[in-house]
């Protein structure tokens, strides 16, 4: 198939998979009339490229896998190089997710703060006004109209 077929298959465009052979991860092979040619196992790489990138590898990531295919293995992940790239973003994600616990607590305690804050301005604004006046200081006539 050509480029703009796979393109279209894969649901990409041709201008990523031109770059995805600069990188060196989807082969350029070329027909008799110098066309690019792809073939199934193309349209693998590509979906393997994708799949992965949905789950936030990037696109060096994703080199072992296609590796692994390229070699022949039935799926990406396979390999022992693959294993290792998920091992390594397993304790990404897993940092990641202990950073946003610490930041969760760290916004939760500032709304029971904010709270607090806002309960105490409540309770202060429904008391009497304090008269600034002392009982028993005379006023003069003209201040009471």
């Amino acid at each position: 198939m050509r480029i703009g077929e796979l393109a279209e298959r894969a649901g990409t465009t041709t201008r990523t998979l031109r770059y995805y052979e600069q990188l060196g991860l989807l082969p350029a092979r070329r027909s008799g009339n110098g066309y690019r040619a792809y073939s199934q196992d193309d349209l693998r790489l590509l979906q393997q490229i994708r799949t992965l990138q949905d789950f936030g590898f990037g696109l060096e990531e994703t080199r072992p896998f296609v590796e692994c295919l390229q070699a022949g293995h039935p799926q990406g992940d396979s390999c022992p190089a693959s294993l290792e790239v998920y091992e390594r973003k397993l304790a990404e994600l897993d940092a990641c997710i202990a950073r946003l616990h610490e930041v969760r607590e760290q916004v939760g305690a500032q709304l029971v703060r904010a709270r607090e804050s806002r309960d105490a301005l409540a309770t202060a604004a429904e008391q009497p006004p304090r008269c600034e006046l002392v009982a028993g200081t005379p006023v003069a006539e003209d201040e009471t109209e």
